[in-house]
């Protein structure tokens, strides 16, 4: 019976997991718009806020208009007139104090991490730490530049070492590129052998080289 239940776990505990974090996620953005509207409905007249308030009672609804909202951002931004507009935005928010500060932070994120031509976080390494002897998955996010690299010298690679098992929070080191072992394994394989701390391997490659 012992082993029945474990092998029915672990048949359901995945979906379950799965599905609780994407209710969670819907139920997050509906509450988000649920707080517009109410915001809308009190400066509007009785009968349109009577309507809005029904929009409130859909479920799934905020999930849709944030995805058609960014749909419909991305479209116009990808023309000529769109990205007139979106340099007028980006230059609004960049002159108005400490917001600058938070706004242009996230955005050199942003743009480094989704950039279609970027190399943050698409390939997965091998480095030693805490100690050497001892070795942990890390995930390469560019190289140091600038007054960083003027003191440390060429040929090293930033990398991040996120932790276990929660992959969000972590280090962020600066190593010698020959001290770096690249893998050939994904950066999904990579997570999910992080994640699982260690007890999901992934599948075996050859080639694995010393960088």
């Amino acid at each position: 019976m012992k082993k029945y239940l474990l092998t029915g776990l672990l048949v359901w505990l995945p979906l379950a997991i799965t599905t609780w974090v994407l209710l969670w996620l819907v139920g997050l953005l509906d509450a988000i718009f649920g707080g517009l509207l109410t915001g809308l409905s009190a400066v509007t007249s009785g009968s349109t806020g009577a309507v809005i308030e029904q929009l409130r009672h859909i479920p799934g609804l905020g999930v849709v208009l944030v995805f058609s909202a960014l749909l419909v951002t991305g479209a116009l931004v990808s023309n000529v007139a769109g990205r007139w507009w979106f340099a007028q935005w980006d230059k609004l928010f960049t002159h108005i104090p400490v917001f600058k500060s938070i706004y242009n932070s996230v955005k050199k994120v942003s743009d480094t991490l989704f950039s279609s031509n970027g190399n943050a976080f698409r390939k997965a390494m091998l480095v030693q730490y805490p100690r050497a002897g001892v070795w942990t998955i890390a995930f390469q996010t560019g190289t140091p530049s600038g007054e960083v690299a003027s003191h440390l010298g060429p040929d090293l690679v930033s990398v991040y070492v996120p932790t276990t098992p929660n992959p969000t929070s972590g280090f962020f080191l600066m190593l010698p590129r020959s001290e770096v072992i690249e893998l050939h394994m994904s950066v999904d394989e990579a997570l999910t052998y992080v994640i699982s701390m260690g007890s999901v391997a992934p599948s075996a490659a050859v080639g694995v080289s010393v960088k």
